[in-house]
């Protein structure tokens, strides 16, 4: 028996932890990331320090500065390391644990496997009500932290020491399957963190948890091998379980052998190279052309770990009278669309999957080639020129990064223009949170990828106003030697909802930082805010480009530094690609403007072609 508090032997119970897939083990939480308050300062806290806060411990710390943030770097960690590790993220009662609200959704949202460890009230009551407790006449055992409760894949409160030993397996479990993993919750009232209990050795033990790659039901087998032998326009959607699966050679290699197309979501972007014969690019909402005029077209939509979000099936008006076969971890996704469920790791599938010397229509194939060459065109045109359009700058920063060098994203206009023009060459390159389109996801982001891979260099691609939104972990980059290149780009507003917003009759309302103008509307000069000048308050090294010439010089010199390196650009308003699928955002139903009624006539005929799928 050793005696430790609560919080020490939660600490020492997760540096035992390990994953394990294919042979390879990783540790499957590689640290904690912490913010600090009387909720868990004593407890965590405590125990941490009495570990070391040092990094190269068997479970560092690293300090936050937000809790939301926290949560996005643990995020972009596991992601980065395709869900087989992961961070704890501890914060104190109140305000620090609801702060984590939001990225616990992004985690639950994408899939991505997440620790929280906020604190929370005293067990006994002895003080109630402590500071920034919620308090409910009706429900007394109800806590703040119980918002995690919709966000989170596992959830406990422990309030006795001995609901670890049930606990903390059940916990690692969901982290470390991938067919439930999210976010895992547990909440630690801050007077058990600090109770002494004598714990069995055997609680602290070594273990490997196996991340199992899950084989196709040989039934099910048949039944898609007879389904795809079917078929003579075949369209593969890749989805982020390619990725997480590490499937994408396998993938490249049933492709090209059998002459089938590959679209790509946001989360399945880079599984082929851009040039490779196969690959069509982005598809959906944000698709490319060639995606989506084969979208329309096939007869036969092979998903491979894709939820289909609604910008993957453009609101479910793209794949016309397509059938579909899901292949995924989970059921709940494979059963999506009425489709032939294929329930397997995607790799395992992939290689099961025998069609013998079937191959799709030579002229299907023929043409997916013939139009993404096309669209390759029009990419060449709309990502260079002398004038700095996000497409311009976007297509200098895919020149100047290298094949191994990341990307991330994940709101605003930019992840529609990245997933159309970004030419990927590296699985692992292409870093766009688009499951939940979280502004402020992308420095936090960023931040977690760089962690995971310290051998490659990660451009964090940020707007102006996600950049406002939460930029401050560039404080922890600098902090923590972790050298980021931020790209940070300056339109003055709020580009991608103002177009939306004039699209439906809002008339931009709210998108452009301007003041008040002398009738009271928001119509005045831009905002004086100097976002560079900020980035270099939070210990960046900043370079301003004024032009094309001098991005690339700045891109070059940030990505050839040490340190954290914000390049600011101001852009234009420019050419884009255009959408080529549609987005269901309903429009006012009645309204005396002519332009909204337009829109609405024109909403009204486009969900004419939206699918049941029964």
């Amino acid at each position: 028996m050793t005696r430790l508090t609560v919080a020490q032997a939660l600490l020492r119970f997760l540096a035992n932890q390990w994953s394990e897939r294919d042979g390879v083990e990783h540790r499957l939480v590689a640290g904690c990331l912490g913010i600090f308050g009387h909720g868990n300062v004593a407890g965590i806290g405590q125990a941490l320090a009495e570990r070391g806060a040092g990094t190269d411990g068997d479970l560092p710390y690293y300090p936050a500065r937000n809790e939301q943030a926290m949560v996005h770097t643990a995020v972009g960690y596991a992601r980065a390391r395709n869900r087989l590790s992961t961070f704890a993220c501890t914060t104190s009662i109140g305000p620090g644990a609801t702060n984590m609200v939001t990225g616990a959704a992004l985690a639950t949202i994408n899939r991505i496997p997440v620790l929280l460890l906020p604190g929370d009230v005293f067990a006994t009551r002895a003080a109630d009500p402590v500071l920034q407790q919620l308090e409910d006449s009706r429900f007394p055992d109800v806590t703040v932290n119980d918002a995690l409760r919709p966000v989170s894949r596992f959830f406990d409160r422990i309030n006795r020491p001995e609901q670890l030993f049930s606990a903390l397996p059940a916990a690692m479990r969901v982290l470390a399957d991938p067919a439930e993993t999210g976010a895992v919750t547990l909440a630690l009232p801050q007077d058990v963190q600090t109770e002494a209990y004598d714990w069995p050795e055997e609680l602290f033990a070594r273990r490997v948890w196996h991340v199992a790659r899950p084989v196709p039901e040989p039934a099910a087998l048949a039944r898609a091998a007879e389904l795809v032998r079917r078929s003579r326009r075949p369209l593969i959607v890749a989805g982020g379980g390619v990725v997480y699966s590490e499937a994408w050679e396998t993938l490249a290699v049933f492709a090209a052998g059998h002459g089938v197309p590959v679209g790509e979501t946001q989360a399945g972007k880079g599984t082929l190279p851009y040039d490779h014969p196969c690959a069509v690019g982005a598809i959906g909402h944000t698709g490319t052309a060639a995606a989506n005029d084969l979208a329309r077209d096939a007869d036969l939509v092979i998903g491979i770990g894709t939820r289909y979000s609604d910008f993957t099936t453009a609101s479910r008006t793209l794949f016309g009278e397509a059938a579909f076969l899901n292949v995924n971890v989970t059921a709940f996704d494979a059963a999506k669309h009425s489709g032939e469920m294929l329930v397997a790791d995607a790799r395992e599938a992939l290689r099961a999957l025998d069609l013998g010397g079937w191959s799709a229509d030579p002229g299907w194939t023929a043409r997916a080639t013939r139009l993404t060459h096309e669209w390759q065109e029009q990419v060449s045109l709309l990502t260079t020129g002398e004038v700095l359009t996000q497409p311009v700058v976007l297509g200098m920063v895919n020149e100047v990064a290298r094949p191994s060098d990341v990307v991330v994203n994940a709101a605003g206009s930019m992840p529609g223009d990245l997933h159309k023009l970004w030419r990927a060459s590296d699985p692992k390159s292409y870093h766009v949170e688009y499951g939940y389109s979280c502004m402020g996801y992308e420095i936090a982001g960023g931040l977690g990828v760089k962690l995971a891979a310290p051998e490659r260099e990660v451009f964090v691609l940020v707007g102006d106003g996600s950049y406002l939104m939460m930029a401050q972990e560039i404080a922890t980059a600098v902090q923590e030697g972790v050298k980021l290149v931020v790209v940070l780009v300056d339109n003055r507003g709020f580009a991608s909802i103002g177009g939306l917003s004039e699209s439906v009759g809002a008339g931009r309302l709210g998108t452009a930082y301007r003041m008040r103008g002398a009738g009271g509307a928001l119509d005045g000069a831009f905002l004086p805010v100097d976002l560079a000048a900020n980035a270099a308050s939070l210990g960046a090294d900043v370079i301003r480009a004024d032009g094309p010439e001098a991005l690339r010089v700045a891109l070059t010199k940030a990505r050839e530094a040490v340190g954290t390196t914000v390049v600011y650009v101001e852009t234009v308003p420019g050419p884009g690609p255009d959408t080529t699928a549609w987005w269901d955002v309903p429009v006012a139903e009645v309204s005396g403007l002519p332009e909204v009624r337009r829109a609405r006539a024109a909403y009204e005929l486009a969900k004419r072609d939206q699918r049941r799928y029964l």
